[in-house]
């Protein structure tokens, strides 16, 4: 199969393009304008050249801006990108690969407020609590009309939060271990920075979720929804924990005003029934995760981690 990745150079499209090469497809990785061969993720001729270039049997949508706290910063950018670009991508397949199938590439933020409901299957309601939400929301929404209207074969999936090599540090979990790496080799004081720590998440290992896009691609059911999560909920305090018994670096844990949110979804944890039904189970453990993230920072080599 031939797979058009937008957001190729990204955290998952990394992953993605490495498992789905050696489990025998070719794959086209586009990424952003800022990289040579890159594509405005906003503008149809762009992406209908790059599509006409790869003739894909299928495209997996990830391009995005990814970070609720940034969407809070930046929220017109997050709806271009996200939700326009959403759009650009279903109208150039429509134009030059009709036929072939996409997947967009949604959240678990999208519940928002129905969180509060517990582990959540595809028919809770849709209550966006940031902008990064909202995007996604609008940008499921018109991949649904496009199936609708036109026959697009487009299945959305929702994932939740994912961990592995690879990822930026604006994100929680990268960022405390980019701290506790400058702790052990002495760059940075013994203080580790954080959020609120209070809220529980579903976590799972990048490679059981890119694992979930390869199952969606090739048995999802066009216009649906699925959630990819692990249905155990975890708290961020509990993930640092396990990350400082890992690394075995002491540090005082102190929470920086600047890195919590206007608005907080306390508890998000996902029923992904309807994706496991198509066969597709994790097999990887978030301990496994989070080696993976310690291990990709200096002074925090595998070889130096406890067992």
């Amino acid at each position: 199969m031939r797979v058009f990745v937008t957001g190729g150079d990204g955290f998952v499209g990394k992953h993605l393009e490495a498992a789905f090469t050696a489990g025998g497809h070719t794959v086209t990785p586009a990424g952003g304008p800022h990289v040579a061969g890159g594509i405005d993720i906003e503008n149809v001729t762009q992406i209908a050249e790059a599509l006409r270039a790869a003739v894909p049997d299928a495209i997996v949508h990830l391009a995005a801006v990814s970070s609720v706290s940034r969407s809070h910063q930046h929220p017109r950018e997050s709806m271009a990108v996200n939700a326009v670009g959403t759009t650009a991508v279903l109208e150039a397949m429509r134009l030059v690969c009709p036929e072939a199938r996409l997947l967009v590439v949604s959240s678990g933020e999208v519940y928002g407020r129905s969180a509060a409901q517990g582990p959540l299957s595809e028919d809770a309601p849709l209550e966006p609590l940031s902008p990064y939400a909202a995007s996604k929301v609008a940008a499921e929404f018109i991949a649904f009309q496009y199936h609708r209207s036109y026959g697009t074969h487009v299945v959305c999936a929702r994932s939740f939060s994912h961990l592995g090599a690879g990822q930026s540090p604006n994100f929680a979990i990268p960022s405390f271990a980019s701290q506790l790496a400058a702790i052990r080799q002495g760059k940075a004081s013994s203080t580790l920075l954080t959020g609120d720590m209070t809220p529980i998440r579903d976590f799972l290992h990048v490679a059981d979720v890119v694992d979930a896009y390869g199952v969606l691609l090739d048995k999802g059911v066009p216009g649906t929804a699925y959630n990819v999560a692990s249905g155990v909920g975890r708290s961020l305090q509990s993930l640092l924990d396990k990350l400082l018994e890992l690394s075995g670096v002491h540090a005082h844990v102190e929470v920086d005003p600047a890195r919590l949110r206007p608005v907080e979804i306390p508890v998000l944890v996902g029923n992904a029934s309807r994706l496991r039904g198509l066969g597709w189970n994790p097999t990887r453990t978030v301990e496994q995760a989070l080696r993976d993230v310690l291990g990709e920072f200096g002074g925090l080599s595998r070889a130096s981690m406890r067992p």
